[in-house]
């Protein structure tokens, strides 16, 4: 009997086209040379698209999109066989500017306002939703909201889902995760980086004994895996009956850019090849560590993903029990 294959879903209510400007040692206030400039296009769940498509899943990324500039969005998803399912609305998309200090191994972010979302872009976006819940196994819910957007729209959207029998990530900040995280059901997945969670929650996370707290609480309101990034120290990933530590190798950091995003692309690529815990720590770290080490949302060949999860260190937490090699 064919298995059918996992589906992929991702919403981008307010993506960005992305110009990085490599400029080694820029000096804030003055005159800098920069080296290199490229456009992407971006946003947290275009990226997260974009990543999951290289893995080889079967990937539709929707949202709204200026009508404007959608070229570079177009053509990306084209080249890596995404289904393009956005809502084009009048006007242009944002820009985002990334500024990669490569020998400080530094990025700077600067993003500029979304496009307003009104109510009927809003109710057409709900029908595309529901329509996609039809034949899509998982959802990824990422990135800020938009002018027009209420912050209750993805707690909203993720109990419509889960009521459809729908896996639900979710990755967003500020407002809208304090509002996801105090909705009933919560999304399946959550990814906070602590200062995320921080400020969601309303409370310091002053050591790890905190955040395990903070991650139980909110598996016991509905999630089903907290994995909370924390740079370069991994990541702490916390499921009801098991608790994981993955510690990345030293690597040499292009751009820190679409790591987060990364990280929840590998887990999604873990869900849908059933994988443990130890292992889903694994792919999720190996995918941020082949964001970090080139310029764009791209993933490098299997071959060297593979080898970045060979040297990640998955210990257990509370056993401090080694699962995977020191780098």
């Amino acid at each position: 009997m064919t298995v059918p294959a996992f589906r992929v879903a991702t919403l981008t209510l307010n993506p960005a086209l992305d110009l990085t400007v490599r400029a080694d040692g820029w000096r804030r206030g003055e005159v800098n040379l920069g080296q290199s400039l490229q456009f992407d296009a971006g946003g947290k769940g275009v990226n997260v698209a974009s990543f999951l498509a290289d893995w080889g899943l079967g990937v539709t990324a929707t949202g709204l999109l200026g009508d404007e500039n959608p070229e570079q969005f177009e053509a990306l998803f084209r080249e890596k066989g995404v289904r393009d399912e956005f809502l084009r609305v009048p006007g242009p998309t944002r820009v985002g500017v990334k500024l990669v200090d490569a020998a400080a191994q530094e990025t700077t972010d600067i993003n500029l306002p979304g496009l307003t979302a009104t109510p009927e872009l809003l109710a057409d976006l709900d029908a595309r939703l529901d329509a996609l819940a039809a034949d899509h196994d998982a959802f990824v819910l990422a990135g800020s909201v938009p002018p027009g957007v209420g912050r209750d729209f993805y707690a909203r959207l993720t109990a419509r889902l889960r009521a459809a029998g729908r896996y639900v990530a979710l990755d967003t900040s500020g407002a809208a995760l304090q509002m996801a995280l105090a909705a009933d059901p919560l999304p399946n997945l959550l990814k906070p980086n602590i200062h995320e969670l921080e400020a969601a929650l309303g409370r310091s996370l002053g050591g790890e004994d905190d955040v395990l707290d903070a991650a139980r609480e909110l598996l016991g309101r509905g999630a089903a895996l907290v994995a909370v990034s924390q740079g370069e120290e991994g990541a702490l990933l916390v499921t009801a009956g098991e608790v994981v530590r993955a510690r990345p190798p030293r690597v040499e950091v292009v751009s820190t850019v679409g790591a987060g995003d990364a990280m929840v692309s590998g887990l999604i690529a873990a869900r849908a090849e059933g994988l443990g815990l130890a292992d889903a720590a694994r792919r999720a770290t190996s995918f941020s560590l082949g964001a970090i080490t080139r310029l764009g949302a791209h993933l490098p060949p299997r071959a060297e993903l593979d080898a970045f999860a060979a040297q990640v260190t998955v210990e257990t937490v509370g056993q401090r029990e080694a699962m995977g090699r020191e780098p």
